[in-house]
């Protein structure tokens, strides 16, 4: 499978149409961006500007629902600094400036038919497996990991089995998401995951003894969101053709990468 490239994005000046507090610090906020919704895929990200002027750099957000008949997308955000703070407080018709959608997608055309899949989200790292979730094809297990709080875990039953795991054993699993796979033996062709370093690596080790397709959406901290400051760099096992050592752009070359490629 090969991941969906990003066709260009958008910069504009739009409007909030809702928002919510899913769980403690963790929000949901419907924006109405047509052209944006048009373009975006599962696994890309939006850039939201502040209104404070001396925060030059936008906030990277990942894409956590799309509704192309609407006009719309959806991101589901944790509050960690003054800027999406500043977010937490838009209401219905606030104005709001992004750009976007920005980044490669994962991959949703199966290689065969009747692929099984494992979604694996771990904290921030849920909000794209519903976006995913709902274009992906076939059997799905959904493995979502908590600190202890959850949010989007019924929404995303809608589109196969859930597992949960938490980390003061709160719900499901006490534990991680590999703890998960292994408590239950559960099995699957193919992992998507998206999540802290720690869990990418766990879950690149296990698809790599198994012998299993994996894609991986890496989190890190963005500036420019087109590849150009080199700010996010991962290293990776191929020569980049930009700047010519062995580092990824997660913003632009990312960042959802086949496992392989990137060293964690």
């Amino acid at each position: 499978m090969e991941r969906i490239e990003r066709t260009g994005p958008v910069w504009r000046e739009t409007e909030v149409v809702s928002q919510k507090r899913l769980a403690g610090d963790i929000y949901s906020m419907w924006i109405q961006a047509d052209d944006v919704a048009a373009a975006a895929h599962a696994g890309q990200f939006l850039s939201l500007y502040t209104r404070d002027k001396s925060r030059l750099l936008p906030r990277p957000i990942s894409i956590c629902e799309i509704n192309r008949e609407q006009g719309r997308v959806r991101i589901v955000y944790r509050v960690a600094g003054a800027g999406t703070a500043e977010f937490s407080q838009y209401r219905p018709k606030d104005p709001v400036s992004l750009a976007g959608p920005f980044g490669n997608g994962f991959p949703t055309k199966q290689k065969k038919p009747g692929q099984r899949a494992f979604l694996i989200g771990g904290g921030i790292g849920i909000p794209p497996m519903l976006e995913l979730a709902r274009e992906l094809d076939g059997e799905k297990q959904i493995i979502l990991g908590y600190r202890d709080e959850l949010f989007l875990n019924e929404e995303l039953e809608a589109y196969g089995q859930v597992w949960l795991a938490t980390e003061n054993g709160s719900a499901g699993t006490r534990g991680n998401v590999m703890d998960v796979i292994r408590a239950n033996s559960l099995t699957a062709d193919v992992i998507y995951a998206c999540g802290p370093t720690p869990m990418l690596r766990a879950v690149k080790n296990y698809a790599a003894e198994q012998g299993m397709e994996c894609w991986l959406s890496l989190e890190e901290r963005m500036a420019c969101g087109i590849g150009a400051c080199l700010a996010c760099v991962c290293q990776s096992k191929e020569v980049d053709s930009h700047s010519h050592v062995k580092n990824k752009r997660i913003c632009k070359d990312g960042p959802v990468f086949a496992a392989w490629e990137v060293e964690l």
